[in-house]
């Protein structure tokens, strides 16, 4: 991709956030099914992979224009950030892992949205331990036969391939499986608390056969090799979102109070109001700094960008759903109802806690992280 100032290419993201996501966003949410136009949209503007090379079908785009792009979109609309976040997931670690005749059949096709992907890791009796799945991978002699069942999975009800996570005798196992592979049931799930446009499914694996050539980097070393490579591109995508939703309540917040009045006089000058608006600018800023440096480090290859990259996710997650909780305060009855954005803001942000590991498990990780870094110091 030709490089452009990082202000042209906001401005062309925005455009077509403007056009293409912002007006759909509402629609997303309350009738929990994401528009096949707006994906179309999409892959056609090359968002779906656009780290990808041009060979592969993407745009070449460095890390830090994509940070900027699902910064855009997360401020719009959750569910349309989860779809490139998921879908990168899955096109990310067949890029990094896969094997070389499955890349150049798959990547072009994930790349213009002729396949969409999804990540199918989560379990119901495994939560935040994603390494040891209860789904299990059986060896058979023209492959593997897969048995199990996953749950919450994001865009599960839409996808065509998902990345997917199984125990075998040596370990985890990594697979790309075909949505319509035999013994596979895909169930929608309805009524989630945030992002509900993200088409959430449960799967259930019964027998399910797969190719030997579908496994994703070697065996008993799924997750440590192929679902961190993922996650770390979707803790990076949710953490670039989660500046777009905080930059999303901050205007919201600024717009509503300098035309509300109460006590003779607009809300904005209210000291406590004039706190909470302060708050959110200044984590605004601090997230956008964090980000802007796991992107940095993510396109210099740096050896501590994984680690970066969980620290802004921490730190944008929960400082979003911080600027949420006061924007749905701030705004009163109002903010407590459809009429505003702010009441999807707060649900959705609640996810962002969640998701891509949540912020307790981050909290273990990013300590080691700082008492690795403090030895090396002190030598």
């Amino acid at each position: 991709m030709t490089e452009l100032p990082q202000s042209q290419t906001r401005a062309a993201f925005r455009h077509f956030v403007e056009q293409e996501v912002q007006p759909r966003a509402v629609a997303i949410d309350r009738e929990e099914t994401f528009p096949e136009a707006l994906i179309g949209k999409i892959a056609m503007a090359g968002y779906l992979a656009p780290w990808l090379p041009p060979e592969q079908g993407g745009l070449a785009m460095d890390w830090q224009s994509y940070g900027v792009l699902t910064e855009e979109i997360g401020g719009a609309c959750s569910s349309t950030r989860s779809l490139l976040t998921v879908h990168g997931m899955a096109a990310y670690a067949l890029q990094r892992c896969g094997p070389k005749a499955l890349k150049e059949t798959l990547l072009p096709r994930l790349a213009r949205g002729e396949v969409i992907g999804a990540f199918a890791v989560s379990e119901p009796e495994v939560g935040s331990d994603a390494a040891h799945p209860q789904t299990t991978a059986t060896v058979t002699p023209d492959g593997y036969r897969l048995e199990g069942r996953k749950k919450w999975i994001t865009f599960g009800e839409r996808a065509d391939l998902f990345l997917l996570l199984a125990m075998g005798e040596k370990g985890p196992i990594a697979f790309l499986v075909d949505a319509d592979t035999p013994g596979l049931t895909i169930t929608p799930i309805r009524g989630m608390l945030g992002t509900r446009g993200s088409m959430i499914a449960e799967l259930e694996l019964d027998g399910c056969p797969v190719p030997a050539e579908r496994r994703i980097g070697r065996e008993g070393l799924g997750f440590t090799m192929v679902i961190s490579t993922a996650l770390d591109l979707g803790r990076y995508s949710v953490a670039c979102g989660c500046v777009g939703m905080l930059r999303a309540c901050l205007e919201a917040s600024a717009a509503h109070s300098a035309t509300r009045q109460q006590f003779g006089s607009e809300i904005r000058e209210h000291q406590l109001v004039r706190r909470l608006v302060t708050d959110m600018l200044t984590s605004l800023r601090c997230a956008e700094l964090l980000c802007q440096r796991a992107g940095k480090l993510r396109d210099e290859r740096a050896p501590n960008a994984l680690a970066e990259t969980m620290i802004a996710k921490y730190y944008a997650s929960t400082a979003a759903k911080r600027a949420a909780d006061d924007a749905v305060q701030l705004q009163g009855a109002l903010g407590c109802s459809r009429e505003s954005d702010v009441e999807r803001f707060y649900r959705d942000a609640k996810v962002m806690e969640i998701i891509e590991g949540s912020n307790q498990i981050q909290q273990i990780t990013i300590a080691d992280y700082a008492y690795q870094s403090l030895q090396a110091v002190q030598g």
